[in-house]
């Protein structure tokens, strides 16, 4: 059956030594498809719903995997439209992607071994990451770490693995005349992600308790777990 496996293929935006002026344009383009998709949303509308407005006032993120850090830039600025601090730590493990995004807090490292004190961070987050990880080991290490340091709030997204999206996104890289291959890492980025039983098992696994793991939008695989009072 078409895609009932993950692909294992690494992909070509991974790489660490392609040029500053290619992952720039690498990006920027990145940037044109999650307006499309309207990535920050789920983080908008779910965590004032899970932590409420008040307390949504001050708070500190983790962005993992957090690449050149628009996610960050962009849901701080949304906050401060609302008289919220947000403020934003963005951890990858590639520092020249960091870098493309001076004046924010930045930590180069890696999602399985955060370099960070338990609880140091009111709300971890990370979009569209945890595909890029291959072993299954790596997903539960890097649930496992999320979870450590998230003080109050974790909640983690990225593409399922279906079809339907598969076929939508090819569309629309291919109307959006999108290089070749920016074109195959977005595909290959569907084959690489995942499913609700198999994050729901992965979770469980990394020890992360009441887990809830559910599709949203046909599109979007999401977790979220809150600390109890």
């Amino acid at each position: 059956m078409f895609l009932k496996h993950r692909a294992l293929q690494a992909e070509y935006f991974d790489a660490l030594d392609r040029p500053v002026a290619e992952m720039v344009e690498g990006y920027a383009m990145l940037a044109r498809v999650n307006r499309i998709f309207a990535f920050a949303q789920p983080f908008q509308f779910f965590i004032p719903k899970a932590l409420g407005a008040e307390r949504c006032r001050s708070l500190s993120l983790l962005d993992l995997g957090a690449g050149d850090g628009s996610l960050g830039k962009n849901l701080a600025a949304w906050a401060a439209k609302r008289g919220w601090n947000w403020r934003f730590t963005n951890l990858d493990f590639n520092e020249q992607a960091l870098r493309l995004n001076l004046g924010s807090q930045h930590v180069v490292g890696s999602a399985m071994a955060l370099p960070f004190r338990d609880q140091s961070f009111d709300v971890v987050i990370a979009s569209q990451m945890t595909h890029h990880l291959t072993p299954e080991e790596d997903v539960r290490r890097h649930f496992s770490e999320a979870w450590r340091v998230s003080g109050e709030l974790l909640f983690l997204n990225d593409t399922h693995r279906n079809a339907v999206l598969y076929c939508i996104v090819w569309v629309l890289l291919w109307l959006n005349r999108f290089p070749e291959h920016f074109r195959n890492d977005g595909l290959l980025s569907i084959k690489r992600s995942w499913r609700v039983g198999e994050w729901q098992a992965l979770a469980k696994q990394a020890g992360i308790p009441d887990a809830r793991v559910w599709l949203y939008a046909e599109a979007r695989l999401m977790l979220m777990a809150k600390r109890k009072s």
